[in-house]
């Protein structure tokens, strides 16, 4: 699932953060308070203690990719789902450890709401504590996948990547986990609700 510069190049061009506006990252603060969220309670986010530009919060952004897509920069740590207008929303995400990383394109195949998660086998053999959840790790606050998931597929079908939700908010901007894209659980729900079945996602 490699993705050439040049695709890259197409798909973003230049992002540039809104300097001041009211459509900046202050905005959303109040969305990471505790709440409930279908029988499940989210926890609040200390979001004071996550940097600023990890903040759920509205950007200018341009690229040729039509408005739907979602864009991951694995250095940056930042996600964009692209809006009209030149705009995006771009969430803080935690990105693939040394050795876990990847990049490409894909899309959405399946969508599901406090999904149950399945631990690999190979990540069971690096990790014997997961065998616990060998026949998956029920939904809930402490699940690994959060509040959310989006299962990427690619040409050869499950690509075995997510974007989902975790309860780890430490974790945004840091590189740590085994190679799935992972947002604040407040953050996964609002992209959630934003995306499609279908939709284009690229990773650089």
């Amino acid at each position: 699932m490699r993705m050439t510069s040049k695709l890259f190049a197409a798909g973003l061009i230049l992002v540039t953060a809104l300097a001041g506006c009211t459509t900046g990252g202050s905005q959303f603060v109040g969305d990471y308070k505790a709440r409930r969220d279908l029988g499940y309670q989210v926890p609040a986010i200390p979001i004071g203690q996550v940097p600023a530009k990890y903040r759920r919060q509205v950007v200018n952004l341009d690229t040729r990719e039509k408005p739907g897509t979602i864009i991951v920069d694995t250095g940056e740590k930042h996600l964009y789902f692209v809006m009209p207008g030149g705009k995006a929303m771009r969430y803080g995400i935690g990105v693939g450890r040394e050795g876990f990383e990847w990049k490409g394109t894909a899309r959405i195949a399946i969508k599901r709401e406090w999904p149950v998660w399945t631990p690999p086998a190979e990540m069971i053999r690096r990790q014997p504590e997961l065998a616990k959840w060998r026949s998956g790790q029920p939904p809930g606050p402490r699940n690994a996948l959060g509040a959310r998931a989006l299962y990427l597929f690619n040409k050869g079908g499950d690509s075995g990547y997510r974007l989902h939700g975790t309860p780890e908010w430490h974790s945004i901007g840091k590189a740590m986990s085994s190679g799935c894209i992972r947002l604040l659980n407040q953050d996964i729900i609002d992209l959630f609700d934003r995306t499609s079945v279908g939709a284009k996602v690229i990773v650089r």
